[in-house]
């Protein structure tokens, strides 16, 4: 007698009904018919098997006091400086004993306004107008230097900005000989103001939480090549001083939670 594959599937799901036991897993399961599905009881627990997530956080003073909170032995860190970030492992675990790695800590500092305010603007051409608001808006944070490098007020260099104008003027030379003419033609163009124009902007701002006050330089130059004159500014040592606020970012980590978890520069794919 042959029996259907509908019967076979009876027999084998009664038999493990009848004969089932828990799986040896940590998270409670158990093999059921269909298939021999296997379904993680997990969820029908008064708890969970084992602590796991994510925090994630913009705050350094946070991300530190819930990493010491929940410093475990084996805890590893691992700083993105380009993207001023850092993920803390509690569960990495090593070769002989490996982890799940799923249960973290994530800051990602967030730039503060004036910082995010000083990076929109070099290289970026601005009208007088453009320039004279940005400069009365972020008037707390910045101070202005002269060509000969003396202060002038912030009051002085915005009304300088408002009263460019631009001079034109040309010099022709003739020569005229028996056997040869010759002409020669100059142009001048001139951005002159009514007050003197600042050579540089300095802005001071902490650009992340957590990390010193800098002094980014800002060079002011006018563009005259056009009706209206234009200008633009340029963060003197950019690449530099952006490097030295990464260097610092890690620096504070490792004094605020070097003893709670052992940092590495880079990043890490579970």
């Amino acid at each position: 007698m042959s029996l259907s594959k509908e019967a076979i599937q009876l027999i084998t799901d009664t038999a493990l009904l009848a004969t089932g036991k828990p799986l040896d897993t940590f998270s409670p399961t158990i093999a059921l018919p269909e298939g021999l599905k296997v379904v993680d009881l997990e969820k029908y627990q008064i708890g969970r098997s084992r602590f796991r997530g994510v925090l994630s956080t913009n705050s350094l003073v946070d991300f530190s006091a819930y990493v010491k909170e929940r410093a475990a032995e084996g805890a590893r860190g691992f700083i993105d400086q380009d993207e001023m970030a850092c993920t803390l492992i509690f569960n990495l675990g090593n070769d002989d004993a490996p982890g799940h790695a799923d249960d973290r800590a994530v800051l990602r500092l967030k730039p503060s306004a004036g910082y995010k305010a000083v990076q929109a603007v070099p290289g970026r051409t601005m009208s007088q107008k453009e320039l004279s608001d940005w400069i009365e808006d972020w008037n707390a944070s910045l101070s202005a230097t002269d060509d000969a490098d003396q202060q002038m007020s912030i009051v002085k260099a915005i009304a300088a900005v408002r009263t460019i104008t631009i001079k034109a003027s040309s010099e022709s030379d003739h020569a005229v000989s028996e056997t040869r003419t010759s002409r020669s033609a100059m142009d001048q163009i001139e951005a002159t103001s009514k007050e003197t124009l600042p050579a540089a902007l300095v802005f001071s701002v902490v650009p992340y939480e957590g990390l010193s006050m800098r002094n980014i330089t800002l060079r002011v130059s006018v563009i005259t090549s056009g009706a209206q004159p234009m200008l633009k500014l340029r963060w003197v040592g950019e690449e530099v001083q952006r490097e030295e606020i990464a260097q610092e970012f890690k620096s504070v980590l490792d004094v605020q939670i070097g003893e709670a978890a052992t940092l590495t520069l880079g990043t890490f794919a579970a």
